[in-house]
């Protein structure tokens, strides 16, 4: 199989979309000028067959994880320092809402 080259303008960006207990990767060819919300958009107006059985009835449920953290809606690629012409994994997770952190969880004695 020979692999494509990166477009020299765009994100090569992997989304190992986790529901349930299914998890599968999909490579999507993103700008990074783009917001968390644009792509979460892109990535379901270009829903894989692959995913099909999983399909969420709007894009604004799709959530980035990216390094562990879920990104905020007008998060871009840019702002994360990824950069055109590169590879990156993320996870993609249905999810109404992003979760707040849980600050003051440890107290210090």
């Amino acid at each position: 199989m020979v692999k494509s080259p990166i477009p020299v303008d765009k994100v090569v960006l992997k989304l190992i979309f986790v529901a349930g207990n299914d998890q599968a990767g999909k490579e999507f060819n993103i700008l990074p000028s783009l917001t968390a919300a644009q792509i979460a958009q892109q990535v379901y107006e270009e829903w894989p067959q692959e995913w099909q059985a999983n399909k969420v009835e709007r894009a604004e449920v799709l959530r980035l994880i990216y390094q562990g953290r879920f990104l905020h809606e007008n998060v871009t690629l840019n702002s994360l320092n990824i950069q055109a012409g590169r590879k990156c994994v993320m996870h993609l997770v249905p999810r109404e809402k992003i979760p707040q952190p849980n600050i003051g969880l440890f107290k210090i004695k």
